[in-house]
């Protein structure tokens, strides 16, 4: 597949601040020319982060005219979603819409006025959405979006089909200032644990509630210090809602966050006690502690070993792995052992004995793996 044209100067400049600047994640799917053959593309695919997933928008500029308002094409299922309208705005306001300003002004010399306008129109479409999720037949759905989403940050996203409605809650956890919770931050952007609830309305009259399925999810860079997918969700009951839910889950993922940051504490003390034995680290995670590489030897053989410490260490012991630095395989590379776990451990062992135990055990294990090296490159390489 042949690559796209460059964007006009322009129009690139306008891309390239909201790719860098934009406090969203928000990502270029593909890049084309309005023109066969033409020399530049003018328009492009733009996923929108929202409600932990991505809606796409064509963004249409004009290579001829690049200091032109961009045009924009908004996905089929949201037929009802226009809010590039210009309408007076009584009648603005009576559907929800409004004028958008940033068209008004607009001026492509200025490369922030792209973005401006995209999360101008985002806010637009978490609106939508919310108008869209009001209108659910259901009373039950009804009193649940009259409370929840006066939460700030709550998302929603309703898809209707013949038979029922499908409405999905993204609801942020609040309370949980994690850039303050760990030091030094290593995150540029602010982390978020997020509870997803999916509910499905049946169309007509139905006696039964709905009933959510539940999941918790958090932004990618939180895993190391956090992972939600460990954390089992307390099970939903025909008396709750969801603020009653949402009231039990915040105590529960409080007394999470205070482990984890105890795990922190817990897995730099063991990092702290190979010191004597092994050495000081080569490499080392120096904020969550979740890996160290230490250098060992035995007589001439050098070699490194690698530790992986889990989140739920000391009940689960950490992964070794042994790399030759002597020793290397037909493409060049060192050779490393397969993932090590069987050596003696204890969670209840302090951690210098964990660290004595496990330098007693690569005593041996070392000379193996060295054998192992040996074996697989032959000698008179």
């Amino acid at each position: 597949m042949a690559p796209h044209p460059p964007l006009p100067p322009p129009i690139a400049a306008q891309l390239n601040h909201l790719l860098a600047y934009s406090p969203l994640p928000f990502k270029v799917e593909q890049m084309w020319s309005g023109c066969r053959n033409g020399r530049y593309s003018d328009r492009f695919t733009l996923l929108i982060p929202f409600c932990l997933d991505y809606v796409k928008w064509d963004v249409i500029f004009s290579a001829y005219h690049p200091s032109a308002v961009p045009d924009f094409i908004f996905s089929a299922e949201d037929a009802d979603f226009n809010p590039l309208l210009e309408a007076h705005e009584k009648e603005a306001g009576a559907n929800g819409l409004a004028v958008v300003s940033p068209l008004v002004d607009w001026n492509y010399k200025d490369p922030s006025r792209l973005l401006n306008l995209i999360c101008h129109l985002r806010d637009s479409y978490v609106s939508y959405q919310k108008k869209r999720a009001e209108q659910v037949d259901d009373e039950r759905m009804r009193f649940e979006i009259s409370t929840v989403l006066a939460r700030k940050g709550t998302e929603v996203l309703v898809a209707s089909f013949p038979d029922r409605d499908e409405v999905k809650f993204v609801i942020p956890i609040p309370e949980l200032e994690f850039n303050k919770l760990v030091t030094p931050c290593p995150w540029k952007q602010e982390q978020k644990i997020y509870l997803q609830a999916f509910f499905v309305v049946a169309k007509g009259y139905s006696t039964n509630a709905p009933v959510p399925r539940l999941k918790l999810v958090s932004t990618q860079d939180l895993k190391p210090f956090l992972n939600v997918d460990d954390i089992k969700l307390i099970p939903w009951s025909d008396e709750m809602c969801m603020l009653t839910y949402l009231s039990v889950l915040e105590d529960m993922l409080n007394d999470q966050v205070v482990e984890a940051v105890a795990g922190v504490a817990k897995r730099r003390r063991f990092m702290e006690a190979l010191s004597p034995f092994f050495g000081r680290p080569v490499e080392a995670d120096p904020v969550f502690c979740r890996r160290a590489s230490l250098l060992g030897i035995s007589g001439v053989f050098t070699f490194l070993i690698h530790f992986s410490i889990p989140l739920q260490f000391p009940n689960k012991q950490p992964t070794l792995k042994l790399e030759s630095v002597q020793h290397f395989n037909f493409n060049g590379l060192p050779i490393v052992s397969t993932p090590i776990n069987d050596y003696p451990w204890s969670p209840r062992w302090d951690n210098t004995e964990m660290a004595e135990r496990i330098y007693d055990f690569l005593v041996d294990e070392c000379l193996n793996f060295k054998k192992y090296c040996s074996e697989t490159i032959p000698t008179t390489q």
